[in-house]
């Protein structure tokens, strides 16, 4: 089957070509027919699959007639990140360059102004994050009333950012005869019954299993001591020893772990950059968007770069954390092996991560081949790097997660723990010291005579009452006697002067 058979629009097949595709893949065959036909479509396909271009497409030969109003968008498509929402306006700017369209991108760390400019001249695609969406609509600058299609892309990914709420808020602003379409990679009973209450009828197109991987992923699991030091030496001994690899993408569970390994690799002369939902929008873009021309060669993310983003020649994913999240897992290595191409991906596990491990295996139904022995012991060798021991856990008396594994540990691995020193120095630190060199010396002033030395202390309580006391044991009060007890004692007075003192 060609692009030809679909019934799209001359424009479109023009813009088809030129892009260099010739045959659609099995979700775009399937779907595409559906939506030109507009009818509500509930699309299920794993990530890679060419999603986008399913509902891009259709839209371009139905936009062809009509047109915009100011405020008033023809087109609604809700994307879960900015990045997302980005590739999708490219994807117009592709796909459209036959037509005469406008579309019109809302997302947040970018100015409302210069979005306003777009939605005053009247949008024909509106794309766009829910909580920009909302904030134009509730400022006043947006109306909901024109939209003929309403696209949902990566509906499961919605529900994990909790994004329900305001989906379920905006279908209730759209018109009732709208055309909704929903694309998700994984089908949980939340998106179904979402589903369920806003398409009409839906044609579900569904051309491989909920949650399974692409079958061109060589997967693979490799076991690491739970000490961060250990999985980032992991890491890099994995980085070394790949084939072939032209650019990687590795994730982290969490924000603070994205910037400390992305220090550790550039420490280390790696080529890599850091990607979390904590950056500006425009250092987001920029280092993206090096990332695609190959300017830099491993992308430490979170999952912010999890979903969507279209990067065909990534050649490997390492998963530094392993996700706590299954559904995760599936979305996290389609960010290789897209389009039929051959990927690696490989992931760090620790000794905890095992439940983590039997849910990612139960969803996809996959075994994942282990690289090596399962030994969760930490490495010995000295890497120059990480750190050989944990200065908090030793003030709390080593007691730590790992206490109960510290104890097994052979004489010579405590050995080597001693001489730990701390993993990637922090770079405030070698600021101040900078600083504190940098600093000119004070003027000199007139020197204070000597103190006296003090006096040893015997025990802990002289210690508590002062430094200067002697040892000598005090009574009573001491010199310090209060003025009105050192007055005297009137004698009281008898009953005879009572007497006389009356008379």
């Amino acid at each position: 089957m060609k692009f030809s058979d679909l019934g799209l629009s001359e424009k479109v097949l023009a813009a088809v070509d030129s892009a260099g595709y010739e045959t659609p893949t099995p979700i775009q065959a399937q779907a595409i027919p559906h939506i030109l036909d507009r009818k509500d479509v509930l699309g299920v396909a794993q990530t890679g699959t060419g999603k986008t271009a399913s509902f891009t497409l259709p839209m371009l030969s139905l936009l062809e007639k009509g047109r915009a109003r100011a405020r008033m968008p023809r087109t609604l498509i809700l994307e879960p990140t900015r990045e997302l929402a980005a590739q999708v306006e490219q994807s117009f700017e592709v796909y459209g360059q036959n037509h005469r369209l406008t579309v019109s991108l809302l997302i947040g760390g970018v100015s409302f102004a210069d979005q306003l400019k777009k939605l005053d001249r009247g949008a024909d695609v509106l794309i766009a994050t829910p909580g920009r969406l909302l904030d134009h609509f509730e400022r006043g600058k947006l109306l909901l009333s024109a939209v003929e299609t309403f696209v949902v892309d990566e509906a499961d990914r919605m529900l994990d950012m909790g994004f329900i709420p305001d989906i379920e808020r905006i279908c209730k602003l759209l018109p009732f005869t709208r055309q909704t379409v929903f694309f998700s990679a994984t089908m949980p009973k939340e998106i179904q019954s979402l589903a369920d209450q806003f398409l009409h009828n839906p044609v579900k197109v569904e051309v491989t299993r909920a949650a399974s991987t692409a079958k061109t992923i060589a997967q693979h699991l490799i076991s690491s001591g739970s000490k961060p030091w250990d999985k980032r030496a992991t890491l890099r001994k994995l980085i070394n020893e790949a084939e072939v690899l032209q650019n990687a993408i590795i994730f982290c569970n969490r924000k603070r772990d994205v910037a400390t390994v992305y220090r550790s690799l550039t420490k280390h002369g790696f080529s890599a950059g850091a990607l979390h939902g904590d950056m500006d929008q425009t250092s987001r873009m920029a280092t993206l968007d090096g990332f695609k021309k190959n300017e830099i060669t491993l992308l430490v993310a979170s999952d912010v770069a999890a979903r969507g983003l279209d990067i065909p020649t990534v050649s490997h994913v390492f998963n530094f954390d392993v996700p706590t999240h299954a559904e995760d897992y599936v979305h996290r290595i389609g960010r290789t092996g897209r389009a039929g191409r051959t990927g690696v991906a490989v992931t760090i596990a620790t000794k905890a991560d095992k439940k983590y491990l039997d849910a990612i295996e139960k969803l996809t139904g996959d075994g994942v081949k282990w690289i090596g022995e399962m030994d969760f012991s930490s490495p010995s060798g000295d890497d120059g790097d990480e750190e050989r021991g944990d200065k908090r856990r030793g003030r709390r008396g080593g007691k730590g997660r790992d206490d109960s594994k510290g104890r097994d540990d052979s004489k010579s691995a405590s050995d080597n723990n001693r001489k730990r020193v701390r993993p990637d120095k922090d770079e405030r630190s070698e600021d101040k010291r900078e600083e504190r060199q940098a600093t000119p010396t004070p003027e000199p002033v007139r020197a204070e005579p000597p103190r006296p030395a003090p006096q040893p202390q015997r025990n802990r309580d002289n210690n508590r009452r002062g430094r200067d006391r002697d040892d000598r044991r005090v009574i009573g009060m001491g010199d310090h006697v209060p003025a009105f007890l050192l007055q005297p004692i009137r004698p009281p007075k008898s009953s005879s002067e009572s007497e006389n003192n009356a008379d």
